[in-house]
């Protein structure tokens, strides 16, 4: 069987945070799928199908990368494409309580899936992506915090 990872989030952009995250996670995966979320009650700061673009760039010449979109609960989405896992990027202690909290009720919803936790780098833990949409917003350069390759 293979061994499907959902990185679920909204990478509005992509950070090199996420982008770290995701090249750490390849051994243990057979398959990433870098799964944007959409909320219909928020819009965001980039168009989602210029996030699927990004995403798709900065992994052209990974094999095991995919992106994609959902709408729902993100277990669902997991089920529906036979990923048993979802993988979830740890910056602070306030991260994993609120991502335990959200393992564990999708282990109550019934679900096989298995939440795989990876602490953010130390280099990147204070990167997120509401810093860099601010710094982006006000006009500065937030190049050392985006993935090799990606540009506005």
């Amino acid at each position: 069987m293979e061994r499907i990872g959902v990185f679920p989030g909204s990478f509005d952009p992509i950070t090199i945070g996420h982008y770290s995250v995701i090249k750490r996670a390849l051994p243990l995966f057979d398959k990433i799928i870098v799964a944007i979320g959409i909320n219909v009650d928020k819009t965001g700061f980039y168009h989602v199908d210029q996030r699927l673009v990004w995403i798709r760039k900065i992994f052209a010449s990974e094999p095991k990368v995919a992106a994609d979109t959902y709408t729902g609960l993100t277990v669902n989405y997991c089920d529906r494409i036979g990923a048993k896992f979802i993988i979830r990027g740890l910056r602070t202690s306030a991260d994993f309580e609120f991502e335990r909290g959200i393992g564990q009720i999708n282990k109550k919803l019934g679900t096989e899936i298995e939440t795989i936790f990876l602490l953010t780098a130390p280099e990147h833990s204070f990167i997120s992506s509401s810093v860099v949409r601010d710094i982006i917003r006000n006009g500065g350069d937030p190049s050392q915090f985006l993935p090799p390759g990606l540009t506005f």
